[in-house]
């Protein structure tokens, strides 16, 4: 198996305060889930996305986020991937999202 990428690493160390998170390889690169929710992927250029849906969209938007290809996930801004103060929102954004998909 292929040894976990140091982005990937911090990663998760970063997302900690939200549970136990943990990763899959897939995609080329990861996904990330939080009690069986995919909720976050890590692209394989080392790129961090999070889940959308039409609650939390329009703040990815707004702050220029592009997509991954046609998935509802949405790449981080730069500022959250600098500490959980500024991770959050997003990561429990996108926790919610994938809880609401998988009630659909």
């Amino acid at each position: 198996m292929a040894e976990q990428s140091e982005f990937m690493s911090k990663v998760l160390r970063l997302l900690t305060p939200l549970g136990e998170v943990t990763s899959k390889r897939m995609f080329g690169g990861y996904g990330v889930f939080l009690e069986a929710n995919m909720f976050a992927l890590v692209s394989k250029n080392d790129e961090l996305f999070l889940k959308a849906d039409d609650v939390n969209k329009a703040a990815f938007i707004e702050r220029g986020s592009k997509t991954h290809g046609k998935m509802p996930y949405y790449s981080a801004p730069p500022e959250a991937l600098k500490g959980w103060s500024e991770m959050e929102a997003w990561a429990r954004g996108a926790a919610e999202a994938a809880g609401r998909a998988k009630k659909k």
